[in-house]
């Protein structure tokens, strides 16, 4: 499958990041991309991952949540919503479809991998937060 890598897809954290990735992700299967740091679930595909991607700004204004302790900033709308790790160099961005799968599966089953690369922020106000641990 075609993913355009991020720009910091070659930072050695991303390596950290995707050798961690699930296998299976909300009952979906992981497929082949064509790109560094990149990841795909589902066919067609319903989750995608790029790691490398710009580290969003302190003062970035799209609402922030919490799932397992890894901060993510989102923007929901559409047929796919994108949500970018908060506080992480580099950072990782999920683009999903929201009609296919829960982002209360997609987040909490990420965040081990996400984890690998240290938190050096948080948001300083989640709207909301979950942990299935």
């Amino acid at each position: 499958m075609d993913v355009e890598p991020a720009p910091k897809a070659n930072d050695p954290r991303c390596a950290d990041v995707m050798v961690y990735l699930p296998e299976t992700l909300s009952g979906l299967a992981r497929r082949e991309t064509n790109s560094q740091a990149t990841a795909a679930w589902g066919e067609p595909s319903a989750v995608v991952v790029r790691c490398g991607v710009d580290t969003p700004s302190t003062l970035a204004t799209q609402p922030c949540v919490t799932a397992n302790g890894v901060d993510w900033l989102a923007v929901e709308g559409g047929d796919h919503w994108t949500l970018t790790s908060y506080g992480r160099t580099p950072a990782v961005e999920v683009l999903f479809d929201p009609n296919t799968v829960p982002s209360s599966n997609v987040l909490p089953e990420l965040a081990a991998s996400v984890e690998r690369v240290p938190a050096q922020e948080e948001c300083l106000s989640t709207e909301r937060e979950t942990d299935f641990r």
